[in-house]
């Protein structure tokens, strides 16, 4: 094996074994975080109403998982709200990336929506329910829309600013080389915006995720944002915990399936082009 060959195995045994060195104090912070949780419930120095002891909470969790709340299954709850998201989800990435594209290439465009988008995007989604109920009544109609307003409006703008930040002289170069507009997007634009795409959409989905409390407010009867609400009402801190738990759960799990996504998709993603 040649010395550069060498070389890189050797920085790549580093990596790896760097990468576990950090994989391990994670789960360590993690456990030890878990075990200070149980002692101190255990021990009285948090009252349980405010914090219930980790214990609890487990047994909560397996007690649900086997007889559900307030007549409906555990898995109900999570695929309600999960089916109520993820539509919510495709929607707003299926128009809010090509409507951002062109935003980002077309000023007038940008012009007429910036303002409307600008305006939306900070307003506290919880704001719109009373205006949501007339439009849509009290049934999933409510409860998608807004989901999907809160993750489009990022989309948006994420998307429109990713077609900003492509560099000028690679547009330059290949319209020098003879490019159309076209094949300028296809091949330069769009492969150079889609990482800063993906990562707009990881965000977008994330606040999308936490409106699903605020949507699940609109008469709602099940869900997980449902179940943490309902619960808090009565008392039941061992319940909410378990709702936060999922709830923190499946955003993970949905930030994890779009990273995969993206490798699989973008892999010249964080690369030198």
């Amino acid at each position: 094996m040649t010395a550069p060959a060498n070389r890189a195995a050797r920085r790549g045994r580093l990596a790896f074994s760097a990468s576990w060195k950090l994989a391990a104090i994670s789960v360590a912070s993690v456990l030890a975080f878990l075990a200070l949780w149980q002692i101190a419930g255990t021990a009285g120095w948090i009252n349980p109403l405010l914090l219930p002891p980790l214990g609890e909470v487990l047994r909560t969790t397996l007690d649900l998982a086997e007889n559900g709340y307030r007549q409906s299954s555990l898995w109900h709850h999570i695929g309600i709200s999960v089916a109520r998201a993820g539509s919510a989800f495709v929607a707003a990435i299926a128009i809010g990336v090509p409507v951002g594209l062109l935003m980002g290439r077309t000023p007038w465009l940008a012009a007429v929506l910036d303002p409307f988008v600008q305006f939306l995007r900070p307003l506290p989604k919880i704001a719109l329910i009373p205006l949501v109920v007339v439009w849509f009544g009290i049934g999933e109609g409510s409860k998608f829309f807004l989901i999907f307003i809160s993750t489009l409006l990022s989309v948006l703008v994420g998307s429109a600013a990713a077609v900003l930040n492509v560099g000028q002289q690679r547009i330059r170069a290949a319209a020098t080389l003879g490019a159309s507009r076209h094949q300028i997007f296809w091949h330069v634009i769009l492969p150079n915006a889609l990482p800063e795409i993906f990562t707009t959409i990881r965000l977008a989905i994330g606040i999308g995720w936490t409106s699903l409390i605020a949507a699940e407010l609109v008469a709602a009867e099940s869900g997980l944002g449902w179940m943490v609400l309902n619960a808090g009402t009565y008392l039941r801190t061992d319940v909410v915990m378990v709702g936060i738990f999922l709830l923190g759960l499946i955003g993970y799990l949905f930030d994890a399936a779009l990273v995969l996504l993206q490798r699989r998709l973008v892999p010249w993603a964080g690369k030198d082009a």
